[in-house]
């Protein structure tokens, strides 16, 4: 994926959680969870590092498992209970934007699949069903193909990015007399 689709999916994420808050507390929760719904690619550093593609932490190995969304959103969740906040939100839709990472990612054309159950197991999985073209990596981007799956995934996320970015009708004041 060229992680317009990932980001589309934190966005949304973000104004569900935010609700009806403040805009700057929505755009917050929409930032909060856009990064973590990118969060899993970090590993794309492991290239730079010399590190195999299929090895356990190359690209889309144990960064893209479903327990590590799931130990992060845990470490998100306690954090916001230190600070007050809706701890219990904040987990569900942590894991939520980082667990979809890998999710979205295994319905790619291409790669070696991800590593959604490390630490279980060091298999890479690819859904049936895969409707999302894969992305060439790093300046291939800049290609026609890069073009290709860019529109694609726009596309396909379009319903996220609708419900993420468009405006909300301010709530009705009462007149005054």
């Amino acid at each position: 994926m060229a992680s317009f689709g990932h980001v589309a999916v934190g966005l949304a994420l973000g104004r569900l959680g935010a609700g009806g808050a403040p805009p700057g507390r929505v755009a917050a929760w929409m930032l909060g969870l856009s990064v973590l719904s990118l969060l899993p690619d970090a590993d794309a550093l492991s290239f730079k590092l010399g590190i195999a593609y299929a090895a356990e932490w190359g690209h889309r190995g144990a960064s893209h498992s479903l327990a590590l969304a799931a130990g992060v959103a845990l470490a998100v969740a306690a954090v916001t209970r230190l600070s007050r906040g809706p701890a219990l939100k904040a987990g569900l839709l942590s894991l939520a934007a980082m667990g979809s990472h890998g999710l979205l990612d295994a319905m790619t054309t291409g790669g070696l699949g991800a590593a959604l159950l490390w630490p279980f197991t060091q298999a890479r999985y690819f859904f049936p069903w895969r409707p999302i073209p894969v992305a060439p990596i790093g300046l291939g981007m800049l290609s026609a193909r890069g073009l290709y799956v860019v529109q694609a995934e726009l596309l396909l996320f379009l319903p996220f990015w609708l419900y993420a970015l468009w405006p909300r009708r301010r709530a009705s004041r009462p007149l005054e007399d």
